[in-house]
C-alpha cells in the first residue's frame, strides 16, 4: 500500500527532481511533485512525495522532517485528503434580498 506525503518549508528552487532525489534513499518513490502557482509558474514552496511502500514513507517522515533541501529545513508529515471546496464568491445583490 502506498503513502503519500506533504513535504512543506521547501526552497523556490527546487523542482520536481530534486524532491525525487531526496527522497529516494528511503524506498520507490512513485511520484514527487512541487505544487506550481497557477498564474506566476512559481513554486508555492510545498509538494508532495508519493512512496510505493508504506512503511518507506513512514521512515522518509522520521528521517526527512526537519532535514535540510537546498539550504532549507522542510516539514515533512502525512498527507491529508482534502476535503470538499466550497462554492465561489457567488455575487451579491447589493444587500435588498430579492426572494
Amino acid at each position: 500500500m502506498s503513502k503519500k506525503l506533504f513535504v512543506g518549508s521547501l526552497s523556490w528552487n527546487v523542482d520536481d527532481h530534486q524532491l525525487r532525489a531526496a527522497f529516494e534513499p528511503f524506498g520507490e518513490v512513485t511520484d514527487a511533485k512541487v505544487i506550481n502557482d497557477r498564474e506566476t509558474g512559481r513554486s508555492r514552496g510545498f509538494g508532495f512525495v508519493t512512496f510505493a511502500d508504506a512503511q518507506a514513507g513512514e521512515t522518509a517522515i522520521k528521517e526527512m522532517n526537519g532535514a535540510m533541501i537546498d539550504g532549507r529545513a522542510v516539514n515533512v508529515n502525512e498527507a491529508q485528503e482534502r476535503g470538499p471546496r466550497r462554492g465561489g464568491g457567488g455575487g451579491g445583490g447589493g444587500g435588498r434580498g430579492r426572494w
